[in-house]
């Protein structure tokens, strides 16, 4: 594939749209969850008297069930994705491809 036709599929408006929803949806999901597990780690770090202490007044820790909660997060944060993609960005994705492989198909005016 030759450069114009690169640039003609890389400024295609179906094309770059998207690209932008694919990227600020994952970009979103990753921050909610570095944000979650860097939270985790420094409480970890810097408070470790709440982690140790009881959730109910038995042998259960506060950092059990935060701990849990992390990897429960991180499970529906992939439902979050998959469901949005298949509903949204799948049905996009085709017209944007579509047009790609017109752009792809296009014979050179020579």
């Amino acid at each position: 594939m030759d450069e114009k036709k690169v640039e003609q599929i890389l400024q295609n408006p179906k094309f770059k749209e998207m690209v932008a929803k694919k990227s600020r949806l994952s970009w979103t999901l990753t921050i909610i969850m570095l944000v979650v597990y860097v939270g985790f780690m420094l409480l970890v770090g810097y408070n470790k008297e709440f982690l140790m202490s009881s959730f109910s007044g038995g042998v259960t820790t506060w950092g059990i069930p935060l701990g849990l909660s992390i990897i429960v997060l991180s499970f529906l944060l992939c439902g979050v994705y998959s469901y949005i993609a298949n509903n949204t960005l799948d049905p996009l994705t085709q017209d944007a491809m579509k047009e790609v492989e017109a752009i792809a198909n296009q014979k050179e005016l020579n």
